[in-house]
């Protein structure tokens, strides 16, 4: 276990008004603001995150970095200090894999010489930050954690850098010691445009079936391989009567939310989202999608997963009241807390059951750094420096494993780490089959095009939203809704 990180001069600036949730708080795909009680109880884990940040006596003075701890990174064949004297801000959101991060800055000051000035930003709010400093060319943050889907807008304004002439740059990159191919090869493509690197992942997530398994073995059930299965499984444990329910997948409209459920429900039934290069959304392949999750929450699912958020069905699944659910692999943190679930020790995972197609598609979500083009050179060769500490094998583990606290991530960026006895040994108690599970999603389920990879994904990520929604709680029927949304996307892919 690496020693506790000394002080130093590094600042952490946190806003947490209006703070929106996540795919999870400790993965992140994109969300409308969600529910209140669920904004509550984020605001309050972001509070405890940050008193216990300021538990560990990291902020504020300085005092000597030992050599020992910096030898993993002074062995890559570059000059750390070649960036000495200038000073980045770096904007991430307020979970624990990037609050582990942030702990670590005072080795990264003293193996380079770079202040960093670190603010935390709710996810909702990054987005918005992040695009707002950019297209002014203010250079306001060196880089920030980027959602990947806004790559496509990001790169179509130029608004941040190819990063393959950072990787390719001996003086900056030592290729042997910073081992970029093994990054999980969905997130570094989720982070290109065109082939081309622009960001590099630095946490992210899969998306995998959770169930409980004493539930399942009671009845003799396996987990499902197919939709009809999924359903068939959600039938046989579904007893309403004594509040347990048979499936439950996330509803809240949001790009990030029922859109982040949708577009695998969507690949199981073989859907593309262009045709002849247009965008449709209302296919016979979309409507038979939209027709299948409509039922299978209308049938197995507590009423209100309507508007429920990942971290609503955790509560419930740890509670006892959901038997099978299909989200992040990280979820496992909240459902597997033996402070506050009442399943530890019988939960288990598998992949995303296919569907009619014989496709699985899961998520490929990620939180990466790019580089801000607005920047000098200097900040901009500052900027890279952070962005390979951070993603480096050794500061993952750091973050992980080695990390002197109780949150251990879970979303690390590299398939070696991911294969590494230390990992297992950590997430040992997540419960049974975790890693082979999301590994096996990581390395077979995922596609680059999930979702619609386009500059105006924003606008159409939440037309989507809406439209899925209207359907979810009755007020259209699914073709309907669908109909609706592609007119709309129609006008805002010509606009």
């Amino acid at each position: 276990m690496s020693p506790r990180p000394p002080r130093a001069s590094a600042r952490i600036h946190t806003r947490r008004q209006g703070m929106t949730q996540d795919a999870h708080p400790d993965t992140g795909a994109t969300s409308s603001e969600t529910p209140s009680a669920t904004r509550r109880r984020f605001m309050g884990q972001a509070a405890a995150a940050g008193a216990a940040l300021a538990g560990t006596g990291w902020m504020g003075g300085a005092f000597a970095q030992g050599q020992d701890d910096l030898a993993p990174y002074r062995s890559a064949k570059i000059n750390w200090r070649q960036a000495e004297g200038e000073q980045i801000s770096v904007a991430v959101i307020p979970a624990s894999y990037f609050e582990n991060l942030l702990t670590l800055l005072p080795q990264f000051e003293a193996l380079t010489g770079v202040k960093v000035r670190a603010e935390k930003v709710p996810p909702g709010q990054i987005r918005q930050k992040a695009m707002l400093d950019l297209s002014s060319k203010t250079a306001t943050y060196g880089t920030h954690a980027a959602d990947p889907m806004y790559y496509p807008l990001y790169v179509a304004n130029k608004w941040v850098e190819p990063l393959d002439k950072y990787l390719n740059d001996a003086t900056l990159t030592d290729p042997a010691w910073f081992k970029y191919e093994d990054i999980i090869k969905a997130w570094r493509e989720a982070d290109s445009v065109d082939g081309k690197p622009y960001g590099i992942p630095y946490d992210g997530e899969v998306t995998v079936q959770v169930y409980r398994k004493d539930l399942y073995d009671a009845k003799g059930l396996k987990p499902a391989e197919t939709y009809e299965q999924l359903l068939s499984n959600a039938k046989a444990v579904h007893d309403p009567a004594n509040r347990t329910y048979g499936l439950a997948l996330r509803g809240f409209a949001g790009a990030g939310q029922n859109m982040y459920i949708y577009p695998s429900i969507l690949g199981g039934f073989g859907g593309d989202w262009f045709q002849n290069k247009q965008l449709v959304v209302n296919s016979p392949a979309h409507v038979k999608a939209l027709e299948w999750y409509v039922n299978a929450l209308t049938q197995y699912a507590p009423p209100a997963v309507r508007n429920w958020n990942w971290p609503d069905i955790a509560d419930a699944f740890s509670q006892g009241t959901v038997a099978t659910y299909i989200d992040a692999h990280s979820s496992a943190a909240v459902i597997t807390n033996p402070e506050k679930s009442k399943v530890v020790g019988k939960v288990a995972y598998a992949r995303w059951p296919a569907g009619p197609s014989g496709q699985r598609v899961t998520s490929i979500w990620n939180w990466g750094f790019p580089i801000n083009a607005a920047l000098s050179d200097k900040a901009k060769r500052a900027t890279w420096l952070f962005i390979s500490w951070a993603a480096s094998p050794e500061t993952q583990a750091r973050t992980s494993w080695k990390f002197d606290g109780p949150a251990k991530r879970s979303g690390l960026n590299r398939m070696a780490l991911w294969k590494s006895p230390e990992f297992a040994a950590a997430m040992k108690n997540a419960g049974d089959n975790f890693i082979p599970a999301a590994l096996a999603s990581l390395e077979q389920d995922t596609s680059v095009e999930w979702r619609p990879r386009v500059p105006q994904w924003p606008a159409i990520g939440e037309t989507m939203a809406t439209a899925i929604q209207s359907a979810l709680v009755g007020q259209k029927k699914p073709k309907e809704a669908l109909d609706e949304a592609q007119a709309r996307i129609t006008a805002i892919m010509k606009s």
